[in-house]
């Protein structure tokens, strides 16, 4: 395989899920670790991505609030942050985490919403703080560098306090045989925290991330309310998310 296109499937599977590890970018293109690591270099030396141990990430995931750093299927997720809007009501107390289709959802929050936030994330809280009707509450830890989130004991010890109406999550990675997945052992365990303190839980999600699966559960589809894509219901590829517990936005 030509160097050009390892480099475009590299960047489109960080495009797709935020981050890799090299372990997995080997396997997936059938090439030496070393030839891997040479390929990430490159691409970080040239502003497309940025190292992390053990892989690389999206520049976009990782620091958002750049203007420079252009947005992975940005249309696609405003699309999702728009159906997302319509489950949303007056005085509802939503927990959410953060990723980039989730801070497009709370920039088009109309002024005249009056809910309360729960997050996770230090860049969806001060987003959110921009609306004056909106009480919005950070649930504080660790964080977690390459996603942007808090993570750990003190986080899931405070969410098992709290009971929220809805939670909105990304997704890494969501199929309808393994349900949501991760790579990330520590972020998994705080979005399983978020969804046990939730009554119904939403996934946002790109239709590209669909039918894919990542090493760690974070819960099985059934556990899922709602699942928000930038495809009408009615699309041939969702047939295999049609069923009597899951809505399709």
């Amino acid at each position: 395989m030509r160097k050009d296109e390892r480099h475009k499937l590299i960047m489109r599977e960080i495009n797709l899920h935020n981050k890799v590890l090299s372990t997995d970018l080997s396997a997936l293109l059938n090439i030496s670790d070393d030839t891997v690591r040479r390929d990430l270099k490159e691409l970080a030396e040239g502003g497309k991505l940025l190292k992390v141990h053990g892989g690389a990430a999206s520049k976009s995931f990782v620091a958002p609030f750049n203007t420079l750093n252009e947005v992975y299927a940005i249309n696609e997720k405003r699309a999702i942050a728009e159906k997302t809007l319509k489950i949303i009501k007056n005085d509802m107390v939503i927990l959410t985490e953060g990723g980039t289709t989730i801070l497009e959802f709370a920039k088009m929050i109309p002024e005249s919403l009056k809910v309360t936030f729960f997050t996770i994330s230090p860049q969806v809280a001060i987003t959110l703080s921009d609306h004056h009707n909106l009480e919005v509450i950070t649930i504080g830890g660790k964080l977690n560098k390459n996603a942007n989130l808090h993570i750990g004991a003190s986080v899931i010890n405070q969410l098992v306090d709290i009971k929220v109406d809805l939670c909105l999550l990304g997704a890494n990675a969501f199929s309808a045989e393994e349900g949501l997945t991760d790579m990330d052992w520590d972020i998994v365990q705080v979005k399983k925290a978020i969804i046990r303190a939730s009554k119904r839980t939403a996934v946002l999600s790109i239709s590209e991330k669909l039918n894919t699966a990542q090493r760690i559960r974070i819960c099985d589809p059934n556990h899922i309310n709602y699942l928000i894509t930038e495809l009408p219901a009615e699309s041939p590829l969702l047939k295999n998310y049609k069923n009597d517990y899951l809505n399709l936005l």
